[in-house]
């Protein structure tokens, strides 16, 4: 009984409650160092020893109030807690108050170079999103400051540069993820799909006035090669080219069909210089065109009555009459393997599409394409209808004319944006292996019998 007072001050851990052995230096449990535990002040306030009553008795008068020593019996020590204004101490493993000797603290040691083994309370810390697990913290707490972005998984981590969450690393849906833009008489959608983890195609829409004051309509679709470096920025740097070329053509009275030519040469103009900026000197890297930045271009000018469409790669234009008796049209012809087979006469069309190689492109916009060969091509049509101009990841599930047209709402010649948003919904629904784009032109002229005028470039 000589060492009770020592054993009982270290018959149990004062950092995880793990008893303890006679002699122990270390905890077995949590490893903490034992001796660096002081013994209990007899003055402390908040934690208070009992012992045995001076002459003897268990029963004997016991002082009272609180934090006053609690009679035990002859032979034990007893810890127990006195009120402790705005301090709270972790639970014990089987759930009740752990009351640690005084001077011993279980967040840290003291560092403060003092003494005093007196519990200092920490100031208030708000929480670190990245630990939240939706303890009872203020809401204020978790009120990020103005113009911070939440994440859209947990709610509660901020995201980083890099558009990832700091508390559950969640990916953020990018801005290119899902793109919606109606601009008058056009309409176009861009979604990253079911199945790619980023969105590589891209699209321009836009209207200006031909010399005349007459309206002229743009639409630009570009689908990002995803085998090539960077798509998603080829198909932007494309779509803002080709847009911004046909901006200032058109209204100094460049002919449309003129205008899209140059306004295809500017794009991948603008593409091939992306794979001279990554920074390496092209002395130096005799291979800098190799798997160069590209992408597909289709486009569509409605102007002074005529339909002009143009295209470099397998994105598509289709013609969709508003009075559905009358046969709908594909205006494009595909610059891939499959249209190879077709034109040549090696396969028929069921069979070269069917083909694993059917998607091969063998026109694109990029450094490393072996000749660029704008294709144009020019309507006048005589009835009202809509230009449904789209990249592969939404004609894979409607390819003949007619499918697109079953696919396409009866109200889209009134409601551009609506329609668009259904066919990038139909594209889904059938798997969304791609990225999904298109923009939707509805031309409107006054009917004028059967035909149409074509001319092609």
């Amino acid at each position: 009984m000589s060492q009770m007072h020592q054993e009982t001050a270290l018959s149990r851990c004062p950092n995880c409650e793990e008893p303890l052995e006679s002699g122990d230096l270390f905890c077995g449990a949590c490893g903490y160092d034992l001796s660096v535990v002081p013994a209990p002040p007899e003055d402390h306030p908040t934690i208070a020893m009992a012992a045995p009553v001076e002459g003897g008795a268990p029963g004997g008068p016991a002082a009272s109030g609180p934090g006053a020593p609690t009679a035990a019996a002859p032979g034990s020590v007893e810890w127990s807690a006195a009120p402790v204004a705005d301090r709270s101490e972790p639970p014990a493993p089987g759930g009740a108050p752990v009351h640690a000797p005084a001077g011993v603290r279980f967040d840290r040691p003291n560092t403060s170079g003092s003494d005093s083994d007196d519990f200092e309370p920490a100031a208030p810390v708000a929480p670190d999103p990245r630990t939240f697990e939706g303890a009872a913290f203020p809401e204020a707490a978790l009120t990020p400051p103005d113009g911070t972005k939440l994440c859209v998984a947990c709610r509660a981590g901020h995201v980083d540069p890099d558009g990832y969450c700091e508390n559950c690393g969640h990916a953020q849906p990018r801005e290119r993820d899902h793109m919606e833009q109606e601009l008058g008489s056009v309409a176009a959608v861009s979604d990253r799909g079911l199945r790619h983890h980023r969105n590589e195609d891209s699209f321009a829409v836009s209207t200006t006035a031909l010399p005349d004051g007459s309206p002229a309509v743009v639409a630009i679709v570009c689908d990002g090669v995803s085998s090539a470096s960077r798509p998603d920025e080829a198909s932007a740097a494309a779509a803002i080219a080709a847009n911004e070329s046909l901006l200032e053509s058109l209204p100094r009275g460049a002919h449309p069909q003129q205008a899209m030519h140059e306004a295809i040469v500017a794009a991948a103009e603008s593409v091939n210089s992306l794979a001279h900026d990554d920074g390496r000197a092209q002395e130096h890297d005799p291979h800098h065109h190799r798997n160069a930045p590209a992408c597909t271009l289709v486009g569509a000018v409605m102007a002074a009555g005529l339909l002009v469409v143009g295209w470099v790669g397998d994105s598509r234009v289709y013609w969709v009459p508003d009075d559905r008796t009358t046969p709908p049209a594909r205006l494009t012809e595909d610059d891939s393997w499959a249209a190879q087979m077709v034109a040549t006469g090696l396969m028929n069309e069921a069979e070269a599409y069917a083909d694993e190689r059917a998607h091969a492109i063998t026109g694109w916009l990029g450094a490393d394409a072996y000749e660029l060969e704008p294709h144009t091509a020019s309507f006048k049509p005589d009835r009202p209808g809509l230009v449904v101009v789209c990249t592969d990841g939404l004609w894979n599930y409607a390819e003949s004319a007619a499918e697109m047209a079953a696919a396409v709402p009866p109200d889209a010649h009134e409601r551009p944006l609506h329609g668009a948003q259904v066919l990038v919904g139909h594209a889904l629904d059938g798997g969304g292996h791609d990225n999904v784009t298109v923009a939707l032109l509805p031309f409107a002229v006054p009917p004028q019998g059967a035909g149409s005028a074509y001319s092609t470039a």
